[in-house]
């Protein structure tokens, strides 16, 4: 009896606990409320710093040209307050522009890097070189307005060299002000070079193509700035991790200047790193001589992304080409139809490496005509148009002839392991050239597509389908060019040698850099 009455006390005991709930655990003297003191909150975290912005230089420095620089006060925008050195007419002696942290320096009008030397390097065409050479140290920022451009005369040279994580910056004076959008251009000339190569279309009536009597005008330029001559090896200078940015003024009709602007530069000169964005006018232009250059963007560019004429030999490799979608023409116009077909040197361009994005609803992505040479190899070409863009167009009979070493001629355009990514591939050319002729050209190479599908990420690097496209040896062409074993510009995610140097836009993210091409970078 003593065990059963446990037992049953025992469970009468479960049975009230079992039936109690949570209003009916009380701890003696809350009146049946449970408080909880939770741990204070953590301090809110401080504010991040504001930006950093820069204050003005002191003054202008002293530089070896004895005109010297002219202090113009101060400018200001969202990166901070500058001091504004305005560069003299024509530097005279070689001189060094520094970068001292505050300072921008003004080009103010058209400003002459030393005295136009003639078309010969001796004193044989009653000119004498000055002999120049006006230098930009890494991080050096110049900015300029309307009809302003920087000239660079035969005889003199120009070294701006930057490095990835310190471009030479030329930019205008709205991107300084913190007026510019993503489809600001035309604010300012541009950067050109005359050199003493080779060129075509001579301005003097009856001079030989290709000899020191055959020399041209720069396009754009209101006073004489010639360029021409016979000296293949000329050096008009250095540039390297360089933007050129918002340029092309429009002087009249189809008078302008663009980015940057060749005239009869030599294989002396050397390119690499450079960046064009929103140019007004063509992104780059070559006219005549010899271009060698590795690593070129060209950005947002409202007329042709690349041209080439009057009898350049132009060597491009690793090329970033992306258009707005709102102002352009083609990716590519090569040379011109009109009287001078044959002359020689017939311009040749070789591009490698090429990754190009056409935006704007066009006759063509690609257009080579006047009895041009062109071999495109390892090359990416997408059509993201709105209503489609054929990719390539071919002109003038003379441009599909075959090879005649007499004329500088070298035969049809050659295509080899490149791919077409448009709706349509090819159109009909002028000067009888068909569609089925344009077709067979294209087809001759090994490894082309034209009806390939892209698989492109970040908009410019190589995907699946780009990676399994066999490559070209692009060294057969010229020794200029490093043998690859891939097509495109960027071959995969870990070439990443568009960053550092390059500024962004809505048209093309080029990861980490110098920040927003419609800002200024502000360096430590």
């Amino acid at each position: 009896m003593k065990n059963l009455s446990r037992t049953v006390v025992l469970g009468c005991g479960l049975v009230i606990l079992t039936g109690c709930g949570a209003d009916e655990i009380v701890s003696p003297g809350t009146g049946g409320n449970i408080t909880i003191n939770n741990p204070a909150a953590p301090p809110p975290p401080p504010p991040p710093p504001p930006p950093t912005t820069v204050t003005p230089a002191g003054a202008c420095p002293t530089i070896t040209d004895p005109q010297g620089l002219t202090d113009r006060g101060t400018i200001s925008g969202p990166t901070g307050t500058y001091r504004v050195c305005e560069l003299p007419a024509r530097f005279n002696v070689s001189t060094t522009l520094p970068y001292i942290s505050g300072l921008l320096y003004f080009i103010n009008g058209r400003v002459d890097v030393g005295t136009d030397g003639g078309p010969t390097p001796d004193a044989s065409d009653g000119a004498t070189d000055t002999n120049v050479t006006l230098t930009f140290e890494p991080g050096v920022i110049a900015y300029a307005r309307g009809s302003s451009f920087l000239m660079v005369n035969r005889g003199n040279k120009i070294s701006a060299v930057g490095t990835p994580a310190r471009p030479i910056i030329f930019t205008s004076q709205d991107n300084v002000a913190g007026f510019n959008n993503e489809n600001s251009s035309g604010q300012w000339g541009g950067v050109v070079l005359g050199g003493r190569a080779p060129v075509t279309d001579c301005r003097a009536p009856g001079a030989t193509p290709g000899t020191i009597q055959c020399e041209r005008q720069v396009e754009g330029a209101a006073q004489p700035a010639v360029f021409g001559g016979a000296t293949t090896n000329d050096n008009s200078g250095t540039m390297r991790y360089v933007q050129i940015r918002y340029s092309g003024f429009v002087l009249s009709g189809d008078n302008e200047l663009q980015s940057l602007t060749t005239g009869g530069t030599g294989t002396g000169t050397q390119f690499s790193h450079i960046m064009s964005y929103n140019s007004s006018d063509d992104g780059v232009e070559f006219f005549g001589g010899f271009v060698n250059m590795k690593n070129l963007i060209v950005v947002g560019s409202e007329d042709d992304s690349l041209d080439v004429d009057t009898g350049v030999k132009a060597n491009l490799q690793y090329v970033l080409v992306a258009q707005r979608a709102s102002a352009a023409d083609g990716l590519i116009e090569g040379d011109s139809t009109n009287a001078n077909i044959d002359n020689t040197p017939r311009t040749n361009l070789q591009l490698v490496n090429a990754t190009m994005i056409q935006r704007r609803n066009n006759d063509q992505a690609i257009r080579l005509r006047g009895g041009m040479d062109a071999a495109i190899v390892n090359s990416v070409i997408v059509d993201a148009s709105e209503a489609g863009t054929p990719c390539l167009r071919i002109d003038d009979a003379q441009t599909i002839r075959a090879a005649n070493a007499g004329l500088d001629d070298k035969g049809p355009p050659v295509f080899q392991s490149t791919v077409f990514a448009c709706r349509t591939a090819f159109r009909a050319g002028g000067g009888g050239v068909t569609l089925d002729n344009t077709q067979a050209i294209f087809n001759a190479g090994a490894n082309n597509s034209a009806n390939f599908t892209s698989t492109l990420t970040m908009t410019f690097v190589n995907g699946a389908n780009e990676t399994a496209v066999p490559a070209f040896n692009p060294t057969s062409l010229s020794s200029f060019f490093d043998a690859v074993t891939y097509i495109g510009a960027v071959r995969n995610a870990s070439d990443t040698w568009y960053e550092g140097w390059t500024c962004n836009s809505a048209a093309l993210n080029l990861g980490t850099n110098s920040g927003a091409c419609t800002s200024l970078p502000v360096y430590s």
